[in-house]
């Protein structure tokens, strides 16, 4: 099994920026995709950005150009740098990791979040 635990959540103003990290541990060596998603009050869990072991992205139309993810192959782990915040960027923010880039790529084509596995979400509030 893979645990996945986030961190760096927390109250900013419109505008501003924050960071996330989500840390990996146990049969980390199973993981080839990890992910950011995010889920809004009343709103469907939804993907903010991907990264493969090999290091392509691919990311929301609505967060390009201000949110990038990057990774830490050592460690492992995924960060996400998120800048010029909106009150629409608010929600709970979920790190997933995926034992397949291939399975990875239907479940984003297919606007699902059926990945393997999860951690269990940092809150993102955007004060307006």
């Amino acid at each position: 099994q893979v645990q996945l635990v986030e961190s760096g959540g927390g109250l900013v103003q419109a505008g501003g920026s924050l960071r996330l990290s989500c840390a990996a541990s146990g049969n980390v060596f199973k993981i080839n995709a990890m992910a950011w998603y995010r889920q809004g009050l009343g709103k469907q869990r939804e993907l903010v950005a991907v990264i493969a072991s090999n290091g392509s992205t691919n990311y929301a139309d609505s967060v390009k150009g201000r949110f990038f993810i990057s990774r830490d192959s050592a460690k492992p782990a995924i960060y996400l740098q998120m800048n010029n915040l909106q009150s629409e960027d608010t929600a709970v923010y979920y790190c997933a990791a995926d034992n397949s880039w291939i399975h990875t790529i239907v479940v984003v084509a297919a606007a699902t979040d059926d990945l393997d596995y999860w951690g269990k979400g940092t809150l993102v509030t955007v004060s307006s």
